[in-house]
């Protein structure tokens, strides 16, 4: 697999993964949202910059 290709792929698992994540922590309720939603978004943001790092 060529660089592009695996900064692909890890981009897609990790936004599945934040998208699960986020989804998890509004199913659970109030007391315990915040953890898995940073967490998610924090996924997000490194996927951001996997993406960014691929068009260079």
């Amino acid at each position: 697999m060529t660089r592009n290709n695996v900064l692909t792929v890890s981009t897609i698992v990790m936004i599945i993964l934040a998208l699960i994540m986020i989804f998890l922590g509004f199913r659970s309720g109030p007391k315990i949202l915040y953890p898995p939603v940073i967490t998610g978004i924090g996924f997000i943001v490194i996927a951001w910059v996997l993406s960014v790092l691929k068009d260079k």
